[in-house]
Formats: structure tokens, C-alpha cells, sequence
């Protein structure tokens, strides 16, 4: 049994909270956006309170625009006292969201860095050389 009172209410704080942009609030997920079908996706993870977030390439195919309120949300998780661990192929998103990078390369860490040792360089570093920073 679903109630309806609840599920609209869910909706509506998901919609409001994420920022998500919606034509009709009845309308089916597939007419989103893909930036604001991620949203979605993120905002029924958040229902269940978790402490930890496992994010797969975050950003993969959205705009630009909704990339930055993406972040935001994510600066705003992390801020409340989650976790966020992040796989991630986007050089300018892991220096812009990471503050501790493990960087991989065939299937082995590499290198670990943290704070302003986040650096393309050092990344690149850690790739080329398979050397621990």
C-alpha cells in the first residue's frame, strides 16, 4: 500500500531540495534530463539516510549547469557529516571535489594524496611512475 499524501510530499521536498526542474510532477522520469534524472537517482539514495555514498563517475553526460548544482549537493552532504567515496575519470572534478585522492593504475594504488598535494601533476606522476606520493 502506497500513500499518496506521503509520496507527493517526498516528491515535492525531492524536487524542491535538488533543485530538480520538473515540467509536471506526474510526469515519468524518462522526460528529465539526464542531469535531472541524476538528481533523482540521488535524491531516492538520500531517503534512506546513509552515512556513505559509493558515486560512479558523478558527472558522466550532464551539463555544465547541472554538474556545479551537483557539486553542490555533494559539498552540502559532506558538510553534514557524510561520506562520499568517488570514482572519477575527470581530472578538473577530482581536483574541484576531492580531499583524498587514491589514484589507480591497472587495478593497483599508486599513489595516495591529500589536501594540497591534489595536483594534476602529482596525479600524473603517480600514473606515469606507479611510485606511492
Amino acid at each position: 500500500y502506497v500513500d499518496s499524501r506521503l509520496e507527493k510530499d517526498f516528491v515535492n521536498r525531492q524536487i524542491e531540495g535538488l533543485s530538480i526542474k520538473v515540467a509536471d510532477v506526474n510526469a515519468p522520469t524518462s522526460s528529465l534530463s539526464g542531469g535531472n534524472q541524476q538528481k533523482l537517482v540521488v535524491g531516492n539514495w538520500l531517503n534512506t539516510e546513509p552515512r556513505i555514498l559509493l558515486m560512479d563517475e558523478p558527472s558522466r553526460g550532464i551539463d555544465v549547469n547541472a554538474k556545479a548544482e551537483f557539486y553542490k549537493q555533494m559539498t552540502a552532504l559532506t558538510k553534514a557529516g557524510n561520506c562520499i567515496i568517488m570514482v572519477s575519470s575527470d581530472m578538473p572534478e577530482i581536483l574541484g571535489m576531492c580531499d583524498r585522492v587514491y589514484v589507480m593504475n591497472e587495478g593497483e594504488i599508486v599513489g595516495e594524496l591529500e589536501g594540497t598535494d591534489i595536483t594534476q601533476e602529482n596525479i600524473m606522476r603517480a600514473i606515469m611512475h606507479k611510485e606511492a606520493i
